[in-house]
């Protein structure tokens, strides 16, 4: 058993087979670790492909929603405007959220 380990470890193809899969694995451009950090990398990027993806399907719904529904774009306008109408009066609440000195000392 111990012939044949020294008899492989000493031919010249295993040593010549055993430095290439070093070489390869190490000390290559294209190692293992770089290979891993590609495919984390690409595993990222697909996962913000579909997030955007998905973020495209909601923006050209409603995009869609507001070319084509008046209570939408109604809506729209009221939230992100302040729009009105003429016989409407609009209170804006604004919260204070600095801290006063008077409350800061206390």
């Amino acid at each position: 058993m111990l012939n044949k380990l020294r008899h492989l470890l000493t031919n010249r193809y295993t040593l010549i087979l055993l430095a290439f899969a070093l070489w390869m694995a190490f000390f290559d451009q294209n190692n293992m670790m770089r290979q891993l950090k590609l495919s984390k990398e690409l595993d990222v990027a697909r996962q913000q492909e579909q997030f955007f993806e998905n973020e495209i399907t909601n923006d050209s719904l409603a995009v869609f929603q507001l070319q084509n529904d008046l209570k939408v774009v109604e809506k729209f306008g009221r939230e992100n405007y302040n729009m009105k109408k003429d016989d409407e009066t609009i209170f804006l609440i604004v919260r204070d959220t600095v801290k006063k000195q008077t409350d800061i000392q206390k």
